[in-house]
Parts: structure tokens; C-alpha cells; sequence
């Protein structure tokens, strides 16, 4: 599939992209993740193997572009959870 990142053009096949990322250690996920055989790796991390790109030369939003359409599942960003408020030192009444 030939897809457009960071201005330059590229032809991606889901098997190349594949094979390339199966010796890659997956990086810790903070944002949107692609799965990749059985593992779950950062989309910028796949762009930046793939396109031989630092990652600040590319959106997010490109990688995932040209990953969708080669049939990968892309996973959002982790919703953070508010921790629950500590409890009052002391008890509060009305007096």
C-alpha cells in the first residue's frame, strides 16, 4: 500500500512490516499502540522502524493512517484514573 508519511511516500506491506518488527523490543506505551503479531507497540516507535525517521519528523495520526490501512488493530491512548480524594484527618461536623 503506498501511504505518505512525514511528506515522503512510502510502499508498506503488512507482512514487510511485520517481519521488520519481529525482532524489536516493544518501548513502554503512553499513547495510541499497534498489535503487531502478539504484541502491543507505541505507533511512533512502528513509524520510526519502519520509515527510518526520527519520530518527531511524523504524526502520530500518519502512522496510524498507513497502519489501519494494512489491516493492523490500533489501540487508543489509556484512559488515566483518578486516584479516589484521601479521607479527612478528623471527622467533620456540624455543630
Amino acid at each position: 500500500m503506498r501511504c505518505v508519511i512525514a511528506r515522503f511516500p512510502f510502499d508498506l506491506f503488512k507482512s514487510e512490516v511485520e517481519q521488520v518488527m519481529k525482532g524489536v523490543k516493544p518501548e513502554p506505551i503512553t499513547g495510541e499502540s499497534v498489535i503487531i503479531g502478539r504484541r502491543h507497540y507505541p505507533v511512533k516507535q512502528v513509524g520510526e522502524v519502519i520509515t527510518r525517521q526520527d519520530r518527531r519528523d511524523f504524526s502520530a495520526g500518519e502512522v496510524i493512517r498507513a497502519l489501519t490501512g494494512l489491516g493492523f488493530t490500533i489501540r487508543q491512548a489509556p484512559v488515566p484514573v483518578a486516584p479516589e480524594p484521601a479521607p479527612a484527618p478528623w471527622p467533620t461536623s456540624v455543630v
